[in-house]
């Protein structure tokens, strides 16, 4: 592959000082895939170490094969030698590997349960192998072990010829939290239950957070232990296999939240120390350190870690048919000091000794692995740094991801609601920041994800309208605080679907004002359930005011997925900081926003790109919305040219409402 970091020049020509670094990144990451892939000229080749570690089924019996170079010794036990640690040793093969061969086909079994066994410098450790599909905890003790599971048995896909959506609508979701009962749900429950609802809403695609198996369920699934290991508090593998299966039938593409950024501290159940040494997976001393989290942090200039991250996304892919990721922690990956109280207000902290470049390399490398393996697979980076190329091709000088979140948005928002009356809201600083994207590169917009929703902080419903929201969401009941709240919801949901990204996000729950924050099981709220759980009966109660956000949801991604609105540049707009409007067009269509909490207008003139018939397509203030209807979605509206040459129309514009007007003629 040749890389042309010239391009990613043209796109952004402030980088022009920094092309050195830019030449040093494109040197370094050819550098290493050459080593990496020797003859067999494809990563997708290399990243093979899920067929070749773990177990596997053999003709005769079974195999088990684990690297780990610091081990004297090594050894098998388990259910199926009643616990012996001598009685099944790994013979040593070169570079670090060990290996056994379990004869005949029931020597082990599924559900029996294994350990590994590792003699180093003369400590006898327990571990659990590192490539171990299946892994669970005791209910006694709480230790947490091998299982045995045929995951690479066949399984009746039928998606065969799936691709992604080119424009993604993502539904993020947490399958244990799913469920309305006071427990974790299940793959099976989401499959059956919560499939239906987000086909029925319109997102095209799911994102699936704590699916790699995590000893502490209050992590949210970001302090993995067992990477090729689907969440045994869920249920099967093949369970999962039939819940991405039935979503490709529905039209769904399905992404895995992968954490790739650190790795739990743990030794007995995690890579920590898997062969007695630190070194092994992790760098040592600070540097293997996460000073915020607590975690462990992957010597991205390892071979060896490459092969079994590669390996690691190759494994979802192919075995689970994942249609790709979202990279969890970029920005701590990308920077020896994680971007901690890191401001990048300037371009030489991209460039600059803070920099890791080795892992910057690897994030390449991941990239031309995913699209190897599936070329319409998406991927998404959490950056909040904004590092330049992160969404640019390869071969342009870029790091190949698809999309960036578009993290500053939500923090907008919350500034806005938080520091600022609604009459003191600045329309050119939210343009600015809804806007504002580097160029050349794609992001998913979303005005607050599962982070806006966890203990401590709000949801943007709960900060609108908080303890009103146990009272008054009744139809039946009469609220200014929850007519605001409705209000201002649908318009921050559609200023920012429409204006944030070229794709576009939301955490389950959250299209309908799901009340609360998240709160998962832990010894502070005596393992409680109650708020880690999604409370669908709310909006299924049509007695509630929830269903109206959800129908106006429900209208906004259809309007927005018909019409291919996010692959479209926002032209023509017009900003008025006095009257708190902002109207824009995206060809045909007219999007224009009174953000007054008081004024309504009267014959408000609403500038368009070209003459002709216009008409309502969608209004916020709609009864079924939960708005009080003072739009006439029958209207018709004639585009004129004015004296002052601008092409436009009269309407009334109700306060704290969006109408969304398309020319029809």
């Amino acid at each position: 592959m040749k890389i042309k970091e010239q391009k990613l020049l043209q796109i952004d020509p402030y980088l022009e000082p920094f092309s050195e670094d830019l030449g040093l990144r494109a040197e370094l990451y050819l550098k290493k895939r050459a080593e990496l892939v020797g003859d067999s000229k494809t990563l997708s080749a290399f990243a093979d170490g899920y067929k070749y570690f773990g177990f596997h089924r053999t003709r005769s019996g079974w195999v088990y094969r684990e690297w780990a170079p610091a081990a004297d010794e090594m050894y098998l036990t388990g259910d199926f030698n009643g616990w012996n640690i001598e009685e099944c040793p790994l013979k040593r093969l070169e570079n670090g590997v060990f290996e056994v061969e379990l004869k005949g086909r029931d020597a082990l079994k599924a559900g029996q349960k294994v350990q590994a066994v590792v003699i180093s410098s003369g400590q006898i450790l327990r571990r659990i192998p590192t490539y171990a599909t299946r892994v669970v905890q005791d209910p006694v003790t709480y230790l947490w072990c091998a299982e045995i599971e045929d995951t690479f048995a066949k399984f009746p896909w039928t998606d065969k010829g799936f691709k992604p959506n080119n424009t993604p609508f993502i539904y993020e979701c947490h399958i244990g939290m799913a469920q309305e009962k006071g427990a974790v749900g299940t793959y099976k429950e989401f499959r059956e239950n919560i499939l239906p609802r987000i086909k029925e809403m319109g997102y095209n695609t799911i994102q699936i957070m704590a699916v790699m198996e995590h000893p502490y369920y209050a992590s949210f699934g970001y302090q993995v232990s067992n990477f090729f290991a689907a969440s045994s508090r869920y249920g099967t593998s093949e369970e999962l296999k039939e819940l991405i299966n039935t979503a490709h039938e529905m039209g769904i593409a399905v992404l895995l939240d992968i954490v790739h950024s650190h790795a739990v501290n743990n030794t007995n159940e995690g890579l920590n120390e898997f062969d007695g040494t630190v070194y092994q997976f992790f760098h040592e001393g600070d540097r293997g350190n996460h000073s915020a989290w607590g975690t462990k942090l992957f010597n991205y200039g390892k071979n060896e870690v490459l092969h079994f991250l590669l390996s690691n996304l190759k494994y979802w892919m192919k075995v689970f048919h994942f249609d790709g990721f979202r990279f969890d922690g970029v920005t701590s990956m990308l920077y020896h000091d994680h971007g901690l109280g890191s401001a990048f207000s300037n371009y030489s902290m991209y460039f600059s000794m803070n920099t890791d470049v080795e892992a910057v390399t690897y994030l390449q490398l991941a990239n031309e692995l995913i699209h190897e393996i599936n070329r319409n697979a998406i991927t998404v980076a959490e950056d909040m740094s904004g590092m330049p190329g992160m969404c640019i091709p390869l071969k342009e000088g870029g790091i190949g991801f698809d999309y960036r979140l578009s993290m500053g948005v939500p923090d907008l928002w919350i500034k806005m609601l938080k520091e600022y009356t609604d009459d003191n809201w600045d329309m050119g600083k939210l343009w600015y920041e809804l806007t504002g994207r580097r160029a050349g590169e794609k992001n998913i917009g979303y005005c607050e994800s599962h982070d806006q929703a966890l203990v401590g902080d709000k949801t943007i419903m709960f900060r609108l309208c908080d303890a009103e929201m146990y009272t008054s969401m009744n139809k039946l009941g009469e609220s200014i605080v929850i007519d605001r709240g409705i209000a201002l919801h649908k318009l921050i949901r559609l200023i920012t679907a429409s204006l944030a990204g070229e794709g576009y996000l939301n955490f389950m729950g959250n299209e309908f004002g799901h009340p609360e924050w998240i709160d998962f099981p832990r010894e502070g709220n005596g393992w409680s359930y109650h708020y880690c759980r999604r409370q669908w009966s709310l909006v299924d109660n049509k007695a509630l005011r929830y269903c109206e956000l959800n129908e106006f949801d429900k209208a906004m991604l259809k309007l927005l997925k018909e019409d291919g609105l996010l692959e479209t540049k926002a032209e023509n707009r017009w900003l008025h900081q006095d009257d708190k409007i902002i109207i824009y067009t995206k060809g045909d269509t007219v999007f224009a926003f009174n953000f007054h909490p008081t004024k309504s207008f009267d014959g408000y003139f609403i500038p368009v790109g070209s003459e002709g018939t216009y008409e309502v397509v969608l209004s916020s203030d709609d009864g079924e919305f939960g708005g009080f209807s003072r739009v006439d979605s029958k209207a018709r509206y004639e585009a004129v040219k004015t004296p002052a040459n601008w092409r436009g129309f009269n309407c009334y514009l109700p306060n704290r409402t969006a109408i969304v007007f398309k020319k029809i003629g």
